[in-house]
């Protein structure tokens, strides 16, 4: 099955992975990206096709930038084994991000996306009532989803016995946290949780944590959109393990 990444800095990831198999740009983008773009496929012997928008559009309707890259499978999700291997072959604390109540793409590659640049080895989902990883999910991961793994379990709260087992902290994000994020020590093996915007962590999950903690919301928005919460999570994180 063919599989697209569309825009600018997805197509450019997967030059870059050397997961681009040919690119199409269309046919009246002139600019400097584009030409940027030529460069890139040149030296990397990628064939690069001039099409018709319309083209771009029936892969992507309004959201390819004008560019689009057919690439190889790249990462396939993986599962508990999966999850265990990788754990196994670390050499460092492991940093999860857990992510549950996710149903758009867009979140979901925003997700990967910060997980990726913040270091983080995995990012878990439920197998169920998730989002798919569709190019829309590709364009925001911005190249993540070729590089960091993606793990989708079938039982989340056994996933969490099962990380607990193996020395794993789990630290949930919620507005009812008695805690502040940074109160906590995240230089040891952890995993952080995060539930969608709307409906947060499901109580079941919340019960498998080792410590629910909050953000300090001085607005008066009552939640951050789940990637961004991701974000200053995992950057904690990072801020802590290379203090």
């Amino acid at each position: 099955m063919t599989e697209w990444v569309v825009g600018f800095h997805a197509v450019r990831a997967a030059l870059a992975a050397g997961a681009a198999a040919e690119v199409w740009l269309a046919s009246e983008r002139r600019d400097g990206r584009s030409r940027e773009l030529e460069t890139r496929c040149r030296d990397a012997n990628v064939p690069l096709t001039r099409v018709a928008r319309r083209q771009l559009d029936a892969l992507a309707a309004g959201v390819h930038q004008g560019v689009a890259a057919r690439v190889s499978a790249g990462l396939e999700p993986g599962d508990e084994g999966a999850l265990e291997a990788l754990l196994d072959d670390l050499h460092e604390p492991p940093l999860l991000l857990i992510v549950e109540g996710v149903t758009d793409p867009r979140n979901l590659g925003a997700c990967m996306r910060s997980a990726e640049a913040a270091g983080a080895h995995a990012v878990v989902v439920p197998r169920s009532r998730r989002a798919p990883l569709t190019p829309a999910a590709r364009k925001a991961a911005s190249g993540a989803a070729e590089r960091l793994p993606l793990i989708l379990v079938a039982n989340l709260a056994r996933t969490l016995r099962w990380l607990e087992q193996r020395g794993v902290m789990r630290v949930g994000l919620a507005g009812q946290g008695e805690a502040l994020l940074w109160s906590v020590d995240l230089r040891h093996p952890c995993a952080l949780l995060l539930g969608a915007e709307d409906s947060g962590l499901r109580q079941l999950t919340r019960q498998h944590c080792d410590q629910l903690v909050r953000l300090p919301m001085a607005g008066e928005v009552e939640s951050l959109n789940v990637s961004v919460a991701a974000g200053v999570a995992l950057f904690e994180a990072v801020r802590q393990r290379r203090s």
